[in-house]
């Protein structure tokens, strides 16, 4: 789990400007959350702030997934139906629910990078979601917990440090926080998907597993080729 934060941060500092851009669509659904009349906020936070999420994380898995199909309308529709239900408790706040929201989107947010990695349609995606996240759902459940609290106590501290410079500086730091920090956990849920799916072969739970391991052929001593040619005695 460390790891992945660790990774997370390398690769936010690797492609720093556009990791940065990732954080603006997440810190304008918290602005929404902080200054909108209740009214708007309940209309706009579940569905703008979705969309605008969702965005977000299609862009942070084309940053950290190098091989795609380009299903990016399935992906954008995968992350609004990820977002939505942690969004709402947002809204909402239903004592418990953070927890509920959070483990729906750690286990459906993956279909995500499986359908710009994979192809498919929408329901494929989801199901491809499910058997990721069956491959070890305590391994994925703690490392969104990881990337949540490692936000958390960033910006926290970073609010602190502001803190005694009024009410309006409070708020000043709190959204650029969420703009700095967002993207770390845009991008480690991404990375999320390529250690799920090395579990999913390794333990098995595929239905069919390929016989050369996902090695080049030029790695397996057997793999089929040219055959060796005869040496004369």
């Amino acid at each position: 789990m460390g790891q992945l934060v660790a990774e997370s941060l390398r690769l936010y500092g690797a492609r720093f400007w556009p990791s940065l851009a990732l954080g603006i669509g997440p810190a304008l659904t918290g602005a929404g959350l902080v200054s909108l009349p209740r009214t708007l906020e309940w209309a706009l936070v579940p569905t703008v702030g979705a969309v605008l999420w969702s965005g977000a994380f299609v862009g942070a898995c084309r940053l950290a997934l190098t091989q795609e199909r380009g299903r990016t309308g399935v992906a954008f529709c995968a992350g609004v139906i990820a977002f939505a239900p942690f969004l709402l408790q947002r809204v909402a706040k239903l004592p418990g629910f953070d927890l509920v929201t959070l483990a729906f989107f750690a286990v459906v947010g993956l279909a995500v990078p499986a359908a710009l990695v994979e192809g498919g349609n929408l329901v494929r995606s989801l199901r491809r979601a499910l058997e990721l996240a069956r491959a070890d759902l305590v391994h994925l459940l703690g490392s969104i917990a990881a990337l949540v609290i490692t936000i958390f106590l960033s910006g926290l501290m970073l609010i602190l440090l502001l803190l005694g410079f009024g009410n309006q500086a409070i708020r000043a730091a709190a959204l650029i926080a969420f703009v700095v920090l967002a993207p770390v956990f845009l991008l480690g849920s991404a990375l999320l998907y390529v250690d799920q799916a090395a579990r999913v072969v390794h333990s098995g739970t595929r239905s069919r597993r390929r016989g050369d391991g996902d090695l080049h052929p030029a790695l397996e001593p057997d793999a089929a080729g040219r055959a060796d040619a005869e040496v004369e005695p």
